[in-house]
């Protein structure tokens, strides 16, 4: 019978006490602290237990010491209370915050977390990763020293040796600082060393340190295989910077930097890749990228965003590099706002900047204007009886960049414009239905610094518009497969009317005939930006049904169809050619969530005049669980381009399920899981593929390793090669190029196959 003795911290316990553990309804943390732990009861539990509780207790067979969070199990154990020293052999298993520590033999100081482990196995439930050492040292609650060990998150069977693992002289892990550090270090991967330092530091959490990051190596057809080794410098807790000097095959030297800093008032960002000699190229090259955001006061705030590189052919060479989604057209924007008024009504100052370096490689486009200077104003809110309005009005001038790529009789010309626009509305809501009629105008007048086509360097226009919108809401109760829903019927309408105003003469500086989708059809001018403004008489009508879930309201299906009448002919085209009146082309468009694990999208334009199909977009996505999605997409413009585009992520081989790849700490062997990654694009009009991705990731449980070849179009003729290998160590980093970025950023639905830190800066080597 076990026999159980409770030694409270003040002294001897009452005898009618009840000296067992009873079970507790909820769960409390652990004191903390050496003070909260020294006034925090001690049980104890064995088969045999004599002594003094008050003074020294020995206890033998199946022992179970605990107090305060720390639990001690061994088959003997003696407790000096005066010394707070716990003395354990045979079979000896400490646990504290999750971490364990087993060995043949222990001495600690139960309350400070002092002692000693012989020959122990150890596992931190931090990073869920352990090893085995000739022993142990615990040096506190959260710090303990390993001598002549190693660590891995592999699990071991017997002598079978782990499939990773860091073997070091000396291993300092402490959990408070969530750092370790490995003396006489050597990471061997399947028995084969892959790294050897004196010293090594590493994380055991996302905390960010000093040092230096897993190397990265690369191939790509452009610059060869290329080798970096990053440095993370952890200046302040709201400034740190990364510098990665590397060495390509083909190209050289280069060093590429990251500082990013975070203060109350402003935050920003700064890029540079920097070859000082490019083999290839024969020069010096770089990469630049700066962006800041900033507040002045509450009211106030300002902005900076850049990208430049050194040459045209830079997209070319490094075309993964760019953050503008025009690769060839690298914006510099300055601008700052102010804002004040009222709760009701709203006003802002504000003035820009914005100039743009084209890459005239491999041939010649025309470049848009640069806002060498843009002024304006805007106010927006309500007036008396629910009226509402918006006003705007700039001053802009406007500059062709250097190389703008025109040619000498299409060169348009600077100039200046002041422009002012706005509208006043009085919205009718009621529950069912809206009305919204409303007034617009558009004034602008131009000062060009060579003539205009009617021989004129300045003019001026003022166009209005009349708006009535409506629309209406109609609800039902259904349902479908024993499923309540909620059906929605949404009929919507748009007439429109403004003037003709001959405006061919007059430049345009910004001006670009939108996108035809359901946003713009219900939009009171067919063309982006101020110098263009069509002539319309015109109504717009359509209808939107929706399925919605009865309990969750999430909708379900979505089925729309749109169409515009034009009472007269447009005269104001992109082209210059009237577009005759009557119906224009038919918009649908739906998705749907109904068929579980299906995911369909679609959108269709239809044209009444060739009747046919001018534009579709139609997307398939079958997720049916963690790990497992396929992307199928199909887009389609009459005269322009078809392609079809599939991305996937998906197993080919799962042992048990994938029910061991969720155990993190499970043994590699050879039987991990295999899965298939990739995305590939094929134009049927050039009947070529234009960009792909294929790959392999295998998860062993303790390791994971991808593989994957990425090729991408830049130009009609012309595609660069790239190849990434990755190897991930759970518990410890990520080895290689930055695979995971790239796939996430390539397949739709795509999960990390473990949630474990990555190469980033949280994450990384140090020493």
């Amino acid at each position: 019978m076990a026999v159980a003795c409770l030694l409270m911290a003040g002294g001897a316990q009452a005898e009618d006490s009840d000296p067992g553990l009873k079970p507790s309804p909820a769960l409390r943390p652990a004191p903390t602290g050496d003070a909260a732990r020294a006034h925090a009861p001690l049980y104890l539990r064995a088969d045999e237990i004599d002594g003094q509780p008050t003074a020294q207790v020995q206890a033998q067979g199946h022992v179970e010491l605990r107090q305060a969070g720390v639990v001690i199990r061994a088959d003997q154990l003696r407790y000096d209370r005066a010394e707070d020293l716990a003395v354990a052999q045979g079979r000896v298993r400490i646990t504290f915050q999750g971490s364990s520590f087993s060995g043949p033999e222990m001495q600690l100081k139960v309350q400070r977390m002092e002692g000693y482990v012989r020959e122990p196995e150890y596992h931190l439930a931090q990073t869920g990763a352990g090893g085995r050492a000739d022993r142990v040292e615990i040096l506190g609650p959260g710090q303990s020293r390993v001598i002549n060990g190693d660590y891995t998150s592999c699990s071991r069977d017997g002598s079978e040796k782990p499939d990773w693992v860091l073997s070091a002289r000396r291993l300092d892990l402490d959990l408070d600082t969530s750092v370790g550090v490995a003396e006489g270090a050597e990471l061997r991967f399947m028995d084969v060393p892959i790294l050897s330092l004196p010293t090594l530091s590493f994380p055991l959490s996302d905390k960010r340190k000093s040092g230096w990051l897993p190397p990265n190596l690369e191939f790509t057809s452009g610059s060869g295989i290329e080798l970096g080794a990053p440095y993370y410098w952890n200046i302040a807790p709201n400034r740190d910077a990364t510098i990665a000097p590397s060495i390509s095959t083909r190209r050289g030297f280069a060093v590429d930097g990251e500082f990013r800093y975070l203060q109350p008032d402003f935050a920003g960002k700064l890029n540079l890749d920097w070859l000082p000699h490019d083999v290839v190229a024969d020069r010096s090259r770089y990469w630049l990228t700066f962006d800041h955001e900033g507040r002045i006061s509450d009211h106030t705030r300002y902005s900076a965003q850049v990208e430049r590189v050194s040459d045209d052919n830079w997209w070319n060479d490094f075309p993964r590099r760019h953050v503008s989604l025009t690769p060839r057209l690298l914006p510099a924007t300055l601008q700052a706002e102010g804002d004040f008024g009222s709760k009701d009504r709203s006003a802002e100052l504000y003035a820009r900047s914005q100039r743009w370096q084209l890459l005239q490689y491999p041939n010649t486009m025309e470049a848009p204007f640069d806002r060498s200077a843009q002024f304006g104003f805007r106010s927006a809110g309500a007036l008396l009886g629910g009226t509402q309005y918006a006003f705007e009005t700039e001053g802009n001038r406007f500059d062709l960049p250097d190389n703008p790529g025109y040619t000498s009789q299409s060169m348009p010309s600077n100039g200046t414009r002041m422009h002012a626009q706005g509208w006043i509305t009085r919205p009718w809501r009621e529950p069912g239905w809206w009305v919204t009629p409303s007034m617009l105008f558009n004034a602008a007048s131009y000062y060009t610094d060579e003539p205009m086509s009617d021989g004129r360097n300045s003019a001026a226009r003022v166009i209005p518009t009349f708006s009535l919108g409506g629309g209406a809401e109609f609800e039902r109760q259904t349902q479908w497969l024993g499923r309540g829903l909620r059906q929605t019927l949404e009929p919507r309408l748009l007439y429109v009317n403004t003037p003709y105003v001959n405006q061919s003469s007059y430049p345009n500086f910004d001006s670009a005939v939108k996108d035809y989708s359901f946003a713009s059809i219900y939009s009171e001018n067919v063309f982006s930006g101020i110098d263009r403004v069509s002539d319309t008489n015109a109504l717009t009508a359509g209808v939107t049904t929706r399925l919605l879930d009865g309990t969750s309201g999430a909708e379900l299906m979505q089925l729309g169809i749109v169409q515009r009448y034009l009472f007269n002919d447009q005269l104001v085209t992109e082209s210059g050619i009237p577009e005759s009146k009557g119906f224009s082309d038919v918009l649908l468009r739906g998705s749907t969530r109904v068929l579980k694990p299906w995911n369909l999208e679609g959108y269709l334009r239809y044209s009444p005049s060739v009747d046919r199909v001018v534009r579709t977009i139609l997307g398939a996505q079958y997720a049916p669980g963690p790990f497992r999605t396929l992307n199928l997409t199909y887009r389609y413009a009459r005269d322009v381009s078809s392609q079809w585009e599939g991305s996937w992520q998906w197993p080919l081989y799962e042992p048990d399920g994938g029910a061991r790849r969720r155990n993190v700490g499970s043994s590699a062997s050879c039987s991990g899981a295999w899965y298939s990654v990739g995305r590939l694009t094929y134009n049927t009009t050039d009947n070529r593929l234009t960009d792909s991705i294929v790959g392999i990731e295998y998860d062993a449980g303790c390791w994971i390793a991808r593989l994957a070849v990425s090729r991408w179009s830049t130009g009609v003729s012309e595609a660069s090669t790239q190849v990434l290998f990755q190897l991930e160590l759970v518990g410890l980093s990520r080895l290689g190029s930055s695979a995971t970025s790239v796939l996430r950023d390539n397949i739709p639905g795509y999960q990390l196959l473990r949630s474990s830190r990555s190469t980033s800066p949280e994450s990384a080597f140090y020493d």
